[in-house]
């Protein structure tokens, strides 16, 4: 037995110096040690970036980036003053509201005041060419009761009488306001019994992490049956939600839908005179083909 170790060993030490270090450190399923790590505390997409880099630490349910390791205070300033800086604010939680303009304004109205600026209803905002923000109150109590600041924007109009309205806050006021927003449209029922699609259970999980730590150059993963195995979705959720928990609920009487879409909608903040010129060079048009 002694020799058989001795001879395994020998083996997996031959096996590893035929891949370069890259390969020899590339993970097999990301998506799989991905969903593994962050059972107790969300990652951002940008996590292992951050991780390698930065001190982390555990806020509102987050894994979050606080502080550089490195000095590069003097790099991040020159970024911000000469070119462009990116920042991950993807743990922001979005509301997505859906439904007729005036039923959603009628209500809207109740939880914020012009008194403090421009509000849900002006022009500007409608139409759906900038981002809007204001503090939020509890239905009918302003100038008591403040809920928070948010950040809002409506999707431009299109053919149907529906419109469409993502409100951005922070995770500490996200429960205060969802359920504030539930009370004044009347959203008590879930729009469907959720079970997330996205997210595998603990199962599915440590199958695939066993996958990716064991040894072998097998690229094609088989199941116990010998099927080829289901790939591993991303787990869709936050840090102040369940993923189990619904994530949807409806109005019956003026069908206005409101869904928690944190963590489906990423958001990222570009900061520098260069910004527009990143994005430009990033993002490209789609053609819009007319029948």
């Amino acid at each position: 037995s002694k020799k058989q170790a001795e001879k395994a060993v020998h083996q997996k030490k031959e096996q590893s110096k035929t891949k370069c270090r890259k390969a020899r450190r590339r993970h097999i399923n990301l998506v799989a040690e991905f969903n593994h790590r962050q059972r107790k505390n969300i990652w951002l997409e940008t996590h292992i970036w951050h991780a390698k880099r930065f001190h982390m630490v555990k806020k509102w349910g987050y894994c979050l980036g606080n502080s550089p390791t490195e000095k590069s205070y003097r790099a991040c300033y020159r970024a911000m003053t000469k070119h462009c800086l990116l920042q991950d604010l993807s743990y922001y939680c979005c509301l997505e509201l859906k439904g007729k303009e005036n039923e959603l304004l009628k209500q809207l109205a109740r939880i914020c005041s012009i008194d403090t600026g421009l509000t849900f209803q002006e022009a500007c905002y409608l139409s759906g060419r900038y981002e809007g923000s204001l503090n939020l109150y509890r239905a009918d109590r302003y100038p008591e009761d403040m809920l928070g600041p948010v950040t809002f924007i409506w999707k431009p109009r299109d053919a149907s009488e529906n419109r469409q309205l993502w409100i951005w806050v922070h995770p500490a006021l996200k429960q205060d306001i969802l359920r504030e927003l539930k009370a004044i449209f009347q959203c008590s029922e879930p729009e469907e019994i959720c079970i997330t699609e996205p997210v595998t259970t603990s199962i599915q999980e440590e199958k695939q992490v066993e996958i990716v730590t064991s040894i072998g150059n097998k690229r094609k993963k088989e199941d116990k049956e010998g099927e080829k195995a289901v790939p591993v979705k991303k787990i869709i959720g936050d840090g102040t939600r369940d993923p189990l928990q619904s994530y949807s609920w409806i109005a019956r009487t003026t069908g206005i839908a409101i869904s928690d879409r944190s963590m489906e909608i990423l958001r990222y903040r570009l900061i520098g005179p260069l910004s527009h010129s990143v994005l430009t060079e990033t993002l490209k048009a789609a053609s819009v083909q007319t029948v």
